[in-house]
C-alpha cells in the first residue's frame, strides 16, 4: 500500500474532526445564544462536503487494508462523533504505518 493512501486519510480525519468541533461550537451559539445562524449553515455545509471526502478516503484505506466490515464502519462513523476521529486516526496510523511501503527509490547501480 502506498503511503499517500494513509496520508490523505489522516489529513481528512484531522480536517473533519476540527470542522465538527467548529460546527458544535456554532450550534451552541445558534441554539444557546440565538446568534450565528448564517455561519452555522455555512459551517454545516462545509463539514458535510468534507465528511463525504473523508468517507471516500477512509473507505479506500479500509479496502486496501482489508478491514472487516465492523472496523470499517467504526472508522467511517468516527467523523460524526466529536473528537472521535482524532483517536481513531491515531490508532489507524499506528496499525497501518508498518504496512505502508515507503516510496523511496532504490539507488541506481552503475
Amino acid at each position: 500500500m502506498k503511503r499517500s493512501v494513509l496520508t490523505r486519510y489522516r489529513v481528512m480525519a484531522y480536517i473533519t474532526a476540527v470542522m465538527l468541533l467548529v460546527l458544535c461550537a456554532c450550534m451552541v451559539f445558534k441554539y444557546g445564544f440565538e446568534m450565528g445562524k448564517d455561519l452555522t449553515l455555512v459551517v454545516s455545509q462545509i463539514h458535510g462536503v468534507l465528511y463525504i471526502i473523508y468517507l471516500v478516503f477512509a473507505f479506500d484505506l479500509g479496502s486496501k487494508a482489508k478491514w472487516k466490515f465492523g472496523k470499517l464502519l467504526w472508522v467511517l462513523i468516527a467523523g460524526t462523533i466529536p473528537t472521535a476521529a482524532f483517536f481513531v486516526e491515531r490508532k489507524v496510523a499506528a496499525e497501518i504505518g508498518p504496512l505502508v511501503a515507503d516510496a523511496a527509490p532504490e539507488p541506481v547501480k552503475a
